[in-house]
């Protein structure tokens, strides 16, 4: 997974689409970056590069608007962002005008330098309810009332639903652009509408990564063991602490290989591990994503028969001399928490 931490923002262009207009409203100008504008779209480029539904996407082959452009702009044939910005504005308009379903929003696209090379930003700035005050003179006396604003854009707490970033296209590359493309849980949402901002708008398809192969092989073994060894406390964690133990340790895990460490005489569970984790659509090896392995071990929430919740760090965890697990013989554990100096109540 290329993770990206060092991001410079080089200049950046503001248009708005509004679903219910026959054209969009398209900006002549740069924005101006001041420390305060800086700072807002710095740190919504910042959390969309560490969200999780990033994902690796390439163009696909046929022609398409979006590529050309962005690759005029990236390889210096056309340094005008505000032209390129423009154009990219009016691809996103015509889309949502073929769909009434798609939201209207504020579409800024961003010129990038970073640790992976220059990329141009492309953000789908949903509009979100606010609420400001107005006031109204009545005769001697002022009357304030709270009153909605729909446009306000996403704060910088709030994650972006959709949004792009897009290299040049080199012949070496194994992924063109880096892709957020959150979707809403709709019955009466047609395919159309679901997929539009990947397949309509950028023409591009999903590549599978290392965090993607990583998160989906430990939510499937956590699924597994929740189902098969839900009266077995004592095994299910001997199970757990395996796999985190080969995911810190390994860079690839083999799924047979490992199954076979965990099962070595229970050749039923073997084969049903196995099985049920390939479903997932991974692959006999899977490519371990270190870094967020580490980041996702950090820390440890359990849920203990349903009505104790219990948060550790991971080096509490393992500390024998702070928290340890007893086995009962029965299957049944004790989790016991040593050496209390000091707790408050939440």
């Amino acid at each position: 997974m290329e993770y990206v931490s060092d991001i410079n923002i080089v200049e950046a262009v503001i248009h708005i689409l509004d679903n219910n207009g026959d054209e969009p409203i398209l900006n002549g100008y740069k924005l101006e970056l001041t420390e305060e504008i800086y700072k807002f779209l710095h740190r919504h480029i910042e959390r969309s590069f560490r969200d999780e539904e990033l994902k690796y996407a390439v163009f696909n082959p046929e022609r398409n608007i979006v590529k050309e452009v962005t690759q005029e702009y990236l390889n210096g044939i056309n340094t005008d962002i505000v032209i390129v910005s423009q154009e990219l504005a009016r691809q996103m308009f015509a889309v949502m005008k073929g769909n009434g379903n798609i939201p209207s929003c504020d579409l800024i696209v961003v010129s990038l330098s970073t640790d992976q090379g220059p990329m141009l930003g492309i953000l789908k700035m949903d509009y979100v309810k606010n609420f400001t005050h107005k006031i109204d003179f009545i005769g001697e006396k002022i009357g304030i009332d709270i009153v909605p604003h729909g446009a306000g854009l996403p704060v910088s707490s709030q994650r972006i639903q959709k949004c792009a970033f897009i290299k040049p296209l080199r012949p070496e590359q194994d992924i063109n652009l880096m892709v957020i493309d959150k979707q809403k849980k709709s019955k009466d949402e047609d395919e159309y509408g679901a997929n539009y901002f990947i397949n309509n708008f950028l023409g591009c398809s999903i590549v599978t990564n290392e965090r993607d192969m990583t998160k989906t092989f430990l939510k499937a073994a956590e699924t597994w063991t929740r189902n098969n060894v839900y009266e077995d406390a004592d095994k299910a964690e001997k199970i757990r602490t395996s796999i985190k133990s080969k995911l810190k340790e390994a860079d690839t895990i083999n799924i047979e290989e490992l199954s076979h460490e965990l099962f070595k005489e229970e050749p039923q569970a073997k084969e049903n591990f196995t099985q049920f984790v390939a479903s997932h659509g991974l692959d006999e090896e899977i490519a371990v994503d270190k870094q967020w392995v580490e980041k996702k071990l950090k820390r440890i929430r359990l849920k203990i028969d349903k009505d104790i919740d219990l948060y550790l760090n991971e080096d509490v965890y393992h500390d024998p001399t702070r928290f340890e697990i007893q086995r009962n013989g029965d299957g049944s554990i004790n989790m016991v928490i040593k050496h209390v100096i000091n707790y408050i109540e939440k």
